[in-house]
């Protein structure tokens, strides 16, 4: 279990990854610069972006910007980036990942993952990253939003295990069944929306365990998720709330509280169904 925002956890081929990133979803272009070089300065080093979410220029800038305020190097940083594999040919990954390369300002990427399953439309793209990854342009390479079954197809033809499946995961979506797959195949769990975009913030149950250990509904949450070793991708626009959102290391959820924490699971998404999402 990390201990603070600068621990690291080692993915399935060696590489370290800081247990709690900075997400950037949704956040324009033109703000993401000062989001991105805030959250340096405050201390997150994973820096998790995307090519749908049509902020990678200035996600790359506020790194630049960034790692000068803080007295830092491309090397300090774990940056994540996803391909929008729209049923995209090899040769068409390769120059979307080159694209995200471009836009980022940086050689070399910590993290891709292909960003849906989509119907099966990920088969192509997956040996897209490989070669990358056989390149070095890539440190390590995973998936998002992939259930059980899209991993079983995506063993049946690729050399290398995923490091890591970004899904969708909070107290409403638990996920058993990814977290024992991933736990059994060394392919770690990392949760986005872990707030379930912010819905969970007033539930009664999640605002009385807040009241008793003096913290907010949202360190509830996360802690949740530290406690359980699951990753964590969480989004904010305010620095505020960036430290926050980091400061859930000096307490400790005991068992009835996460044993009523885990009652609240009901298989409740806030975003696509993986199985009915496609491009």
């Amino acid at each position: 279990m990390i201990q603070s925002l600068s621990d690291k956890v080692i993915l399935n081929n060696g590489q370290k990854i800081p247990g709690l990133g900075l997400g950037v979803f949704q956040i324009p272009n033109e703000k993401v610069t000062e989001v991105v070089k805030q959250g340096i300065i405050n201390g997150y080093r994973l820096i998790d972006t995307a090519q749908i979410y049509g902020n990678e220029e200035g996600t790359g800038k506020g790194m630049k910007e960034g790692l000068v305020a803080a007295g830092l190097t491309r090397e300090d940083l774990f940056i994540t980036s996803k391909i929008w594999n729209a049923h995209l040919s090899q040769e068409e990954a390769l120059e979307s990942f080159n694209e995200t390369l471009t836009k980022l300002q940086i050689d070399y990427l910590d993290l891709f993952l292909i960003h849906w399953p989509g119907k099966h439309a990920f088969k192509d793209s997956w040996l897209a990253l490989e070669k990358l990854y056989d390149a070095g342009k890539i440190k390590s390479i995973g998936v998002s939003n992939f259930e059980v079954h899209h991993l079983e197809e995506l063993a049946t033809f690729s050399k290398l295990t995923p490091a890591l499946n970004q899904i969708e995961l909070h107290p409403k979506l638990a996920q058993h069944e990814l977290r024992a797959y991933g736990e059994q195949h060394n392919i770690k769990i990392q949760a986005w929306s872990p707030l379930m975009q912010g819905q969970l913030l007033t539930h009664p149950l999640i605002t009385e365990i807040a009241a008793k250990h003096q913290k907010t509904p949202a360190q509830i949450i996360l802690r949740w998720d530290i406690q359980q070793q699951i990753l964590l991708v969480v989004k904010s626009v305010h620095e505020e709330r960036m430290r926050s959102n980091a400061d859930i290391f000096d307490f400790h959820l005991d068992d009835q509280d996460m044993e009523k924490l885990n009652a609240l699971n009901e298989g409740l998404r806030s975003g696509p169904n993986p199985d009915e999402f496609d491009f």
